[in-house]
């Protein structure tokens, strides 16, 4: 099992990054998956989360209306597109896929915005 990350690295403010989260060794598609950030020393945050049709999708309020998760599960991947990024979206970024038995996670991609 293994979820890979890309996507991460540094942008200025009000600029756009694209996440992605791929998912090998498992049949993904019936997960439902969510995107987590962390900053060190503070605890994960759940940034956004997606049901595994694709149906329902939730956000953190700092996030709304700036990010969307996505997922294509013919590819096994799921998406975070990340636009008006602001210093404090600046984190490592990881996915998870789950179900309510078992979470998978990434590794994480760090994301860092600054001018």
């Amino acid at each position: 099992v293994q979820l890979v990350e890309s996507g991460g690295g540094l942008v200025q403010p009000g600029g756009s990054l694209r996440l992605s989260c791929t998912a090998s060794g498992f049949t993904s598609s019936t997960y439902d998956w969510s995107w987590y950030r962390q900053v060190s020393g503070k605890e994960r945050e759940l940034v956004a989360s997606i049901t595994y049709f694709g149906s329902t999708t939730n956000y953190a309020d700092s996030v709304k209306g700036r990010f969307t998760i996505s997922r294509d599960n013919a590819k096994n991947t799921v998406y975070l597109q990340m636009n008006s990024l602001k210093p404090e979206d600046t984190a490592v970024y990881y996915c998870s896929a789950y179900t309510r038995s078992v979470r998978y996670w990434g590794q994480g991609t760090q994301v860092t915005v600054s001018s």
